[in-house]
């Protein structure tokens, strides 16, 4: 049974006509030739006579030659012969001229045959005109180099994602941002920015990723932040794989378009400075009108009980006196009161979602004046997105201001060579931590729970507490957060503050 299965084709090609063979290789649509060892044509079929014009009676006898323009490089020709002196076929492009002189490209394919003895007998040639198809492949060539061109020399960045956001087109101005903002992918980091869930979307839903003209805030380590407008489109991607050959649908990308904005906002944030600015030191007059007030009158209440107790033992043995006391004890009660009254309140503020970058960028912004004349070098090293915690953007500028005035307080001492501030946020066990490490004296173990205390201050003793900490915890607590004090590796403070992503001001 093997041997006759191994036969049973062989059989079959026994059984089929010489004749079917010539019709076959006659009838083909592709023109094929064979020619002699000489290359001399010896059979051309009639798909052979339409592409070259020549009629049989003219062609055959003739060498494959006379169907060359002369124009073919001659290295072509010689790789030619290389390969079919070894009994190799060989492929290639070879410009032809036609009888009527029409110049055309034949893409030819040539085949030796070999005898049982090993010799070459014979050349079977098979080529087909792609004049039109080389125009088509230099047209694509040329609009492909000339929308690279275009795209390349446009001053806006475009990236185009797959499906799974993978980076499948790029230009020059997109590659400037890859190491402007030193991420490993911007698209990613903005995307990151102006729509959290879009990973997600654009796996299942990629219509609901379109959107226009979203601004992302880029804070680069050590450098000024980045405003970058973006807007995202889909579009529609043929797979380039065989098997997807007869799918009607294809995947969709997602284009953007980015745009640098950060010259129009860094105007508009310099005129927001410095409103900025007036608007924290009223409110900082305020709270310090307050927290006079409120000092004043705890340091009263001290001796009016003091008094009360007087009252209530004299009230036996001097009962007149007693009444006069007791009518003046009064009296300073009431004027207490009304001094309660006049305190100025804190305005309300709406509680909105806000970026911790940004209100540290302002806060840097209003203390740089205090900064350069205390000679304090400032390391900034902002986590390049975060997300938004919900709170009051005031009294988080606030919070803040007080930290790193604090900071440059203890720094600012006669004699004190080490001034460096470091300025960083993080996202951790979803928190936003914030830090302010300066390098000043430091501050005792002892006093790192008085320093929130009210009232409590110790800049006479040269240590690192300063005021204004009292009033930060509040923020904090308020914020839902926590705040601590530690020393430094340098041997300074560390100021690490504590925002929960999911905390809500109260």
């Amino acid at each position: 049974m093997p041997a006759l299965t191994r036969d049973k084709p062989q059989a079959i090609l026994d059984a089929l006509p010489s004749e079917a063979y010539r019709q076959a290789v006659d009838q083909a649509d592709l023109a094929i030739s064979i020619t002699d060892p000489k290359a001399r044509i010896l059979f051309a079929n009639e798909a052979f006579v339409r592409v070259t014009g020549y009629t049989p009676d003219e062609i055959i006898g003739q060498n494959e030659s006379v169907l060359s323009n002369h124009t073919t490089p001659s290295s072509v020709y010689k790789e030619m012969w290389t390969e079919l002196s070894a009994q190799r076929p060989w492929s290639g492009r070879l410009l032809n001229r036609r009888k009527d002189g029409a110049l055309y490209l034949a893409e030819l394919t040539i085949s030796p045959v070999v005898d049982e003895r090993g010799a070459t007998t014979h050349f079977l040639g098979m080529h087909r005109d792609v004049t039109e198809l080389h125009r088509l492949e230099k047209v694509v060539r040329n609009q492909k180099k000339l929308i690279e061109s275009v795209v390349d020399s446009a001053p806006t960045a475009f990236a185009l994602l797959d499906q799974s956001g993978r980076l499948i087109l790029d230009n020059q101005e997109y590659k400037k941002l890859v190491a402007d903002l030193r991420v490993k992918e911007p698209a990613h980091t903005l995307l990151d920015s102006v729509l959290a869930n879009w990973r997600e979307e654009l796996a299942a839903r990629p219509e609901r990723c379109i959107f226009f003209n979203r601004e992302a805030r880029v804070d680069r380590p050590g450098g000024r932040p980045r405003w970058l407008s973006v807007s995202a489109t889909t579009l529609a991607t043929q797979s380039d794989l065989a098997d997807a050959y007869f799918s009607v649908g294809g995947q969709t990308g997602l284009l953007l378009v980015i745009s640098d904005v950060s010259s129009v906002r860094e105007e508009q944030e310099r005129a927001r400075t410095a409103s900025l600015q007036a608007v924290l030191a009223e409110e900082e007059r305020t709270a310090s009108l307050r927290e006079g007030l409120s000092a004043a009158i705890f340091r009263l209440e001290e001796p009016m009980n003091v008094m009360a107790s007087a009252v209530s033992m004299l009230q036996r043995r001097d009962p007149s006196a007693a009444a006069m006391l007791k009518q003046a004890l009064t009296a300073s009660r009431e004027h207490m009161e009304n001094l309660r009254q006049v305190i100025p309140h804190s305005p309300p503020e709406m509680v909105i979602p806000v970026n911790v970058n940004e209100i540290l960028r302002d806060v840097l912004d209003i203390c740089t004046p205090r900064l350069l004349s205390a000679g304090v070098v400032v390391d900034w090293s902002p986590a390049a997105t975060l997300p938004p915690v919900i709170g009051r953007p005031q009294q988080l500028r606030l919070l803040f201001k007080a930290l790193m005035e604090n900071a440059i307080e203890a720094m600012n001492v006669k004699g004190w060579k080490r001034r460096e501030l470091s300025l960083s946020t993080a996202v951790e066990r979803d928190c936003i931590v914030v830090s302010v490490i300066d390098t000043g004296p430091g501050i005792p173990a002892e006093l790192r729970h008085k320093a929130f205390e009210p009232f409590f201050t110790n800049k006479s003793s040269g240590r690192h507490l300063g005021t204004g900490l009292s009033r930060a915890q509040q923020i904090v607590s308020d914020h839902g957060g926590i705040i601590d004090l530690s020393p430094s590796p340098s041997g300074g403070c560390a100021a690490v503050v504590e925002f929960r992503l999911d905390g809500d001001p109260i």
